[in-house]
């Protein structure tokens, strides 16, 4: 999939008259992927390449700056999930005060049909656009350009399956749920960082990165897989997510004790797949019955693992 960022590069001839699918696409679920799969169709129809349309950053940063971080998918997560998906062209508009003010006329002719060259454009039935959200599929049809609107997708369920349900569920700690309805499972990514050393200390060094923007899951210790940067194997692990009310840290993080592993990977980016909520945070009276839970928390992710690793 090739990617093309920001608006600022004249997008080539070969990516234009594209199917162009336009949406967020925070998560890549079940949902979008059966979009995706749609639009897949109709690109192949029309003999034409399949691409994307999103926006960075999501726009609830940009209109609720000061609500919880909402990204299910940082970017490049988000841009591997299409990929997997069968994107082959990704454009990336950066969404800021001047890009969310353009008329939805404006959108139409300087972004799908001046910019893009799109061939057809392809919306989910409840998509809007441009300033105040005023614009319509039927306005992009009046315009001269192919529209195709896919219908609601609903779960098993008979729901729709939707960013919102699965942040509810990641915020509740519930990730089976959130993974069931992803269709993959759900990970946190970044940077490994030096921290205070007090895992090691306890005798459960631990590999320390920021939660940043993505998405808090419900605080609390988690049983989970890792992965390494540059390697293919997912490692056992118990991992606190929160603010260690014991030791009050400023910003929330993800602490990762990898089981049966000693290596420093500091400057790694690391991959962390939730698996189950153990309990949630907790303040101890002592360091002793800190580390008594520490062990009972590890014994019971081990459990958890070994089971998840083979069923």
């Amino acid at each position: 999939m090739k990617r093309f960022e920001d608006g600022k590069h004249k997008i080539p001839e070969e990516a234009k008259n594209a199917a162009v699918v336009i949406g967020n696409f925070d998560g890549v679920h079940k949902g979008h992927q059966a979009l995706l799969a749609q639009a897949a169709t109709v690109a192949h129809n029309i003999k034409a390449p399949l691409a994307v349309l999103t926006f960075e950053p999501h726009p609830r940063e940009l209109f609720r700056p000061d609500e919880p971080p909402c990204r299910i998918t940082p970017h490049d997560l988000k841009a591997e999930r299409l990929e997997q998906a069968g994107v082959e062209y990704l454009f990336s508009r950066t969404f800021d005060w001047d890009f969310a003010s353009l008329s939805a006329e404006d959108f139409i002719e300087k972004i799908l049909k001046d910019e893009l060259g799109a061939a057809h454009i392809i919306v989910g039935y409840d998509f809007h656009f441009g300033q105040m959200r005023k614009g319509t599929a039927e306005m992009i049809k009046k315009s001269g350009l192919p529209v195709t609107v896919i219908e609601e997708i609903k779960g098993q369920d008979g729901q729709e399956i939707s960013s919102s349900r699965i942040r509810q569920y990641l915020r509740r700690g519930e990730i089976d749920k959130a993974n069931a309805l992803l269709g993959w499972e759900w990970e946190i990514r970044g940077e490994v960082v030096r921290g205070d050393q007090r895992g090691r200390e306890l005798g459960y060094p631990t590999a320390n990165m920021p939660l940043g923007r993505t998405l808090h899951p419900a605080y609390g210790v988690y049983a989970a897989f890792a992965r390494i940067e540059g390697e293919q194997e997912w490692r056992p692990a118990a991992v606190n997510i929160g603010i260690r009310p014991m030791f009050e840290i400023a910003q929330a993080q993800v602490e990762t004790f990898i089981f049966d592993f000693s290596r420093e990977i500091y400057g790694k980016t690391l991959h962390v797949r939730p698996v189950a909520r153990l309990r949630s945070e907790a303040k101890f009276s002592n360091l002793e019955d800190l580390k008594t839970q520490m062990a009972k928390d590890c014994k019971q992710a081990r459990e958890i693992l070994e089971k998840s690793r083979f069923s």
